[in-house]
């Protein structure tokens, strides 16, 4: 592999949709053929530095031999001036959800890496479409850590789409897995003091707003807790961590993810 294929790689171009790209930290294990990699996505907040989010995983993924892969969700697609719609998995004619596993196949062909199953960390908006990707994907996560999101989709037919699952069949074409959903291991994140509900929707009057939108509680701590407390019940392999003293900061969530993901047992040979 060049030298711009490893390590801190530029960001590529999806073949699939070239209007969305994604850049790479590539190990030197893999890279030199010593071993074959792992695949971990990490997924942008709702300000897209992608490559900065990409950054905070190197370290991790030379020591556990992981691609890191980290998309890019540009704001405006589909709908002009638009922040959210990826959060949200699906806007129009654009799908969201299948873009991830597009990335894992090109990612997987051109660096020989194993694209059919991989590891998902979002982080805010990220984490809006990390766990919603749980329901659509399950049996293409090997492990997923959903980190402070301000919104959240229960697993329940109390609400439609995205406070809940009753019309999920119709929007996605099938039903949710749930024998898959609950084998992925799931570790919820959120600094105790990520309690402020600025940006967050809320009420009527927020664009996104839909019936069921605060059902999980007022802020990002007791929505995670209501997600995670729903998950449990029906049998996933759901944790939950709240980080002391920290708001709504990214350092300390990588962070405690990371030390999730380093503990995890090593995938079967």
């Amino acid at each position: 592999m060049s030298g711009y294929l490893t390590g801190r790689t530029p960001s590529f171009a999806c073949q699939a949709d070239p209007r969305f790209s994604y850049c790479l930290y590539v190990p030197k294990a893999h890279a030199a053929g010593r071993a074959r990699a792992r695949m971990l996505f990490a997924i942008h907040d709702t300000l897209r530095n992608n490559q900065a989010l990409r950054d905070l995983f190197c370290d991790f993924a030379e020591e556990s031999n992981t691609v890191v892969v980290a998309p890019l969700f540009p704001a405006g697609v589909g709908v002009a001036d638009d922040l959210d719609n990826y959060k949200y998995l699906r806007c129009g004619d654009v799908r969201f959800d299948e873009l991830v596993p597009q990335m894992a196949a090109e990612v997987g062909a051109r660096w020989g890496v194993d694209g059919s199953r991989f590891s998902v960390f979002g982080f805010s908006g990220g984490a809006h479409f990390a766990h919603r990707f749980l329901y659509v994907e399950p049996a293409r996560i090997e492990a997923l850590v959903v980190a402070s999101p301000g919104s959240v989709t229960l697993p329940t037919a109390d609400f439609d789409w995205w406070p809940g699952l009753r019309d999920f069949d119709r929007i996605f074409g099938k039903p949710v897995d749930w024998e898959s959903v609950k084998r992925v291991p799931t570790h919820f994140l959120v600094g105790a003091d990520d309690t402020n509900p600025a940006g967050i929707v809320q009420s009527r009057d927020h664009p996104n707003w839909k019936e069921g939108a605060t059902a999980a509680g007022g802020n990002r701590v007791e929505r995670l807790r209501t997600l995670h407390a729903h998950l449990e019940r029906l049998g996933a392999r759901a944790s939950f961590e709240e980080l002391p003293g920290v708001g709504h900061e990214l350092g300390p969530v990588v962070e405690a993810a990371i030390s999730y993901l380093r503990a995890l047992p090593p995938r079967p040979a």
